[in-house]
């Protein structure tokens, strides 16, 4: 028996999306850049999938949408294309804000941009909750400033951030810029990687300039993505070498995988509330099972459950490593996280939870349940009918006391 807990991690590739992918591994093989008939069914293929996401997330053009080989490229694109664009056509030291939560493919490409380039950078605090201060994002854009990014919800503790107030503050300080004068950009970006199956999205509502997403985080392929770029934002490309995504991302694009990627959002957004509702019964019967039955232990992130994604929960189990949890829930077939599964093979303490004031030694007990479609109520109580014993044994081993 086989418990499969980390869909915040990746999902499995649905049947109907495989289906879809199929005919173009072999039969509709072209290249979308070739004029002749194979080739124009690829584009036709990339032109409706463009078209499809576009109505999705609310973008008033299909060519916003550009395709990419995930989130960490579309990341990266957004952040060094905007920094570098301010840094090559305004000659000025671009100021980037990042929250100090961010997926490592965010924070480590601003942290690339400080330490190579001498670009600004400000780390937008959180508080307990993990929730971005606003204040701190308006009181701290400067006259420099030319990208805000902000994800929508946490991959690690399920935080949904309020990302429509910060649209709303980027707005007005871009309004006030442009009176004075000021043509210098400044944009605001969100990483929604973990929030369109569960809450959808619509860019004129968030007020987002960019939003990157990747397909693998909702029963889609992984290696595909997409970067939502507002029509009039401004960036240079960080690859080169075809003209492929109106220049903006040079490759030939992955045909199959994008096709595969639009019939899973396709799927999603048909069966949000069902999953949402099935998902969020799960997830808050964790919660409540964890609190009866283990001792020591805390809720990281909102205790309001309107406030989290509803796939995910996340507990301090105190006097003991996370990673110890993981290997005794594997060994009985149980898969889990202690937090972003491109950190889980670090020895260092979570930067969530030390951001959200969690000391090293507490933050090391971190560990991460997310739910999918296919869980059922069975496999929670399987979960607890395991955990509350390798706490125990876990702990009467550990030298913390």
């Amino acid at each position: 028996m086989r418990i499969y807990l980390d869909h915040a991690a990746t999902t499995p590739v649905d049947d109907i999306v495989l289906k879809s992918m199929q005919p173009y591994f072999a039969d509709k093989f072209g290249n979308p850049s070739s004029i002749y008939t194979l080739g124009r069914e690829a584009k036709d293929a990339l032109c409706e999938s463009r078209h499809a996401i576009a109505e999705m997330i609310g973008a008033d053009k299909p060519g916003e949408i550009i395709f990419t080989s995930g989130a960490t490229e579309s990341n990266n694109l957004a952040i060094k294309g905007v920094a570098f664009y301010a840094s090559q056509i305004f000659k000025v030291k671009p100021h980037i804000m990042v929250s100090s939560i961010e997926h490592h493919c965010v924070l480590d490409s601003v942290k690339y941009l400080e330490k190579y380039f001498d670009f600004e950078v400000s780390y937008i605090p959180v508080d307990h909750e993990g929730v971005v201060d606003l204040k701190y994002i308006e009181n701290n854009i400067k006259e420099n400033t030319v990208l805000v990014s902000v994800m929508y919800g946490n991959n690690e503790t399920g935080t949904i951030e309020p990302i429509s107030k910060i649209g709303d503050i980027v707005k007005a300080k871009r309004a006030k810029r442009k009176d004075g004068g000021d043509d210098l950009p400044l944009y605001f970006h969100t990483d929604a990687v973990q929030a369109f199956q569960f809450l959808g999205l619509d860019v004129n509502a968030l007020g987002v300039d960019l939003l990157s997403l990747t397909g693998h985080k909702f029963y889609g392929p992984k290696g595909v993505g997409i970067l939502y770029a507002r029509r009039g934002v401004k960036f240079l490309a960080q690859q080169q070498g075809g003209a492929q995504e109106r220049n903006q991302r040079a490759g030939t694009e992955n045909v199959p995988y994008i096709v595969g990627m639009t019939t899973a959002m396709k799927n999603a957004e048909a069966k949000r509330g069902e999953y949402n509702k099935n998902i969020t019964e799960m997830r808050d019967y964790l919660i409540k099972e964890v609190a009866e039955k283990i001792d020591d232990v805390e809720l990281i992130g909102p205790k309001d459950v309107d406030k989290r994604l509803p796939h995910i929960a996340s507990f301090l189990i105190r006097r003991i490593e996370g990673e110890s949890i993981l290997i005794n829930l594997d060994l009985i077939g149980i898969a889990a996280s202690s937090g972003s599964a491109c950190t889980s093979g670090s020895l260092e303490p979570s930067h969530v939870t030390k951001a959200m004031g969690y000391g090293d030694m507490e933050a090391h007990g971190a560990t991460r349940f997310s739910f999918g479609k296919l869980n059922k109520k069975e496999d929670v109580d399987e979960l607890m009918s395991n955990l509350p014993s390798i706490v125990e044994k876990l702990r009467a081993m550990s030298p913390i006391k």
